[in-house]
């Protein structure tokens, strides 16, 4: 398989997504993603960082993907919500309340990720606003706005995408150095309409993420 460096907006069929500034960067760059899986199947597969020190959206989406089911994933830059405490926890968990009210599902199928400042809540306030205006702008031709939306000290939006016989995958991912322990402060969404076994694309992740890290 050979990626290009071209890539399409177009997200795979039965996903939508939006990238929009909710204010929690000072610049007023896009700060928030949020990914819709609209079906027919919510599967998903995670791994997360190895390291012993996680942030509260770590613990969260870790409860969350047990069940491999995930019907939309927030991400947020500008803020990690990291050595927060129980209220950063609370913190997540209001964020995933949001987006599952707007959408009509349970809080216990949105995964959250965050990444950005260590130590310093979030502006709650600012990101469930901004969680309304990007539900409110949902769309299947959102790749360079999700990407950008999870940018840090990156340079530029890292995609991937590819199609072949119909079947489409598409990847963002944020990270420049902090990849250690096993991707760190990294995040990276990869979105595919693609009909796969539950459990062999549960073990095609794994391997990839061992050889990738």
């Amino acid at each position: 398989m050979t990626l290009k460096s071209a890539y399409s907006q177009s997200l795979p069929k039965g996903f939508r997504g939006s990238g929009v500034s909710a204010g929690l960067k000072g610049s007023g760059a896009k700060d928030l993603a949020l990914i819709v899986n609209d079906g027919p199947d919510n599967f998903a597969s995670a791994v997360f960082t190895t390291n012993q020190v996680v942030a509260a959206p770590v613990i969260w989406s870790r409860q969350v993907l047990k069940d491999n089911q995930v019907s939309a994933v927030l991400l947020n830059s500008g803020g990690a919500n990291a050595a927060t405490g129980p209220d950063g926890f609370a913190d997540t968990h209001k964020s995933a309340e949001g987006v599952a009210s707007l959408l009509s599902i349970s809080s216990s199928d949105v995964a959250i990720c965050s990444t950005g400042l260590i130590g310093v809540r979030l502006d709650m306030e600012k990101l469930l606003a901004g969680v309304k205006s990007a539900h409110s702008t949902l769309s299947t031709d959102s790749t360079e706005d999700l990407a950008r939306a999870i940018m840090t000290t990156d340079s530029k939006p890292k995609i991937a995408t590819y199609e072949s016989s119909g079947v489409s995958f598409t990847g963002i991912a944020k990270g420049a150095g902090m990849l250690a322990p096993s991707l760190a402060t990294m995040l990276s969404v990869v979105m595919t309409d693609a009909k796969v076994d539950k459990a062999l694309a549960n073990e095609i992740f794994t391997k990839v993420c061992e050889k990738t890290f």
